[in-house]
């Protein structure tokens, strides 16, 4: 039996503890918050997205950085054991669309107050408000952490689960990725990931507060599509967000190092441009006689009107009949590709993960424990992996703290 020091008590450190103590391990929690679970608790908009009930292989694609690292971790704890842990802990789920698993409650305390009641039942000890400073070892591997207030608590395993650098107001201010490097580690470059996107138009902010819901997005640098989407979007006073746009971040990310990307909204993408034109037409022909702005008003939001007759194109003003085929067309091209720029991405206290981490080159992708220190283990967010929304960045932090903890001696 060891002593196994866990720094964090977020979803990757609270699910560690709960199987390090199972399997009999004398098991500490030293989390540095008044309370467990701060990120947790916001998470899917304080629903708690718990994981994706795809098949496994599933799984990898939604993954951006280092997705074949993972095939042990999710081979062995996939979405169906996390499924299982939650509901013989208690908690039922449910299922929506893009397999987004969910508590039925819609509370994302009921993912939190299982956690916790799993780590007494199994008997692990959880300290609050207990800051580590850094870990400690000699050349047979860690000996314990140093504590902020000077103390030494021993150790014979620390696993470190201090998340990244996302939301900071939860406690995530990068502890992890000091810990890896002061104990040898690489840390890859750290950059917000899944963030609202700035954007350079000034009839963007004119559409605060619009939600778009069945939108089409298609980003191109250049000539190239570099992503391309269907779902829910809204307009901010700076640019955009919603689940299409924050997964929209994930991938595009390295182009816009690059420059300014040129994104297109397709506001009717059930509508083939024919059936579109049809549609338009049928509108037209039943106003004849009104003005243009007082018959668009049926196709969209009320407050995205002003925005589409201001690009449109064609004078607000102009009678239905007057109107050229040309122009029809070209109004027509607006509504399947709504233009704007994206020139940059939202900061870390937006963002809801960290792109970049502790290199996984310097970790074994079969248990989690440092290539550079015995029995350190690295788990979920401070690694060098994030996955786009729907589940998938929980799962990684399930899968990691599972296989951390069963490799524990």
């Amino acid at each position: 039996m060891s002593r196994v020091l866990i720094i964090g008590g977020g979803a990757a450190g609270m699910m560690a503890g709960v199987y390090a103590a199972r399997r009999g391990h004398q098991t500490e929690v030293l989390e540095k918050n008044e309370k467990l679970g701060k990120k947790l608790y916001i998470t899917g908009k304080g629903r708690c997205n718990v994981t994706n009930a795809c098949d496994t292989e599933e799984l990898f694609p939604a993954v951006m950085s280092n997705s074949k690292f993972l095939y042990s971790a999710f081979y062995t704890f996939g979405p169906e054991h996390v499924m299982d842990f939650f509901e013989q802990a208690g908690v039922p789920l449910k299922t929506e669309r893009g397999n987004r698993v969910f508590p039925s409650s819609d509370h994302s305390s009921d993912i939190i107050r299982a956690l916790e009641r799993e780590l007494k039942k199994a008997g692990a000890r959880i300290h609050l408000r207990t800051e580590v400073k850094a870990v400690e070892s000699d050349e047979n591997g860690v000996t314990g952490v140093r504590l902020a207030d000077g103390s030494f608590l021993p150790g014979d395993a620390v696993i470190v689960a201090c998340g990244g650098l996302s939301y900071p107001t939860t406690g995530s201010t990068g502890d992890g990725y000091r810990i890896a490097q002061e104990t040898g580690h690489k840390v890859t470059e750290l950059k917000p990931s899944l963030v609202p996107l700035k954007t350079k138009e000034d009839y963007i902010p004119l559409l605060q507060g619009l939600s778009l819901k069945n939108t089409g997005l298609t980003v191109k640098s250049g000539k190239k599509v570099v992503y391309k989407d269907f779902g829910e979007m809204m307009f901010t006073h700076f640019g955009v967000t919603g689940p299409m746009i924050l997964s929209a971040s994930a991938h595009i990310g390295r182009y816009l190092e690059k420059g300014e990307l040129n994104a297109y909204l397709d506001l009717k993408p059930a509508l083939s441009a024919e059936q579109l034109d049809a549609r338009v037409l049928r509108e037209f022909e039943a106003g004849q006689n009104k003005q243009f702005k007082n018959v668009i008003g049926v196709l969209f939001p009320s407050s995205l009107t002003p925005v589409m007759l201001k690009l449109g194109g064609i004078e607000p003003e102009k009678k239905i009949h007057e109107i050229s085929r040309e122009e029809r067309l070209h109004f027509e091209q607006l509504i399947k590709a709504f233009p704007f720029t994206i020139t940059g991405m939202g900061e870390f206290k937006e963002a809801i993960i960290t792109r970049g981490g502790v290199s996984v080159k310097d970790i074994q992708p079969q248990t989690m424990e440092s290539r550079k220190v015995k029995n350190l283990y690295f788990i979920g967010e401070v690694l060098d992996l994030d996955a786009v929304t729907g589940g998938f960045n929980l799962q990684i932090a399930w899968s990691t703290a599972y296989l951390a903890a069963q490799a524990i001696e």
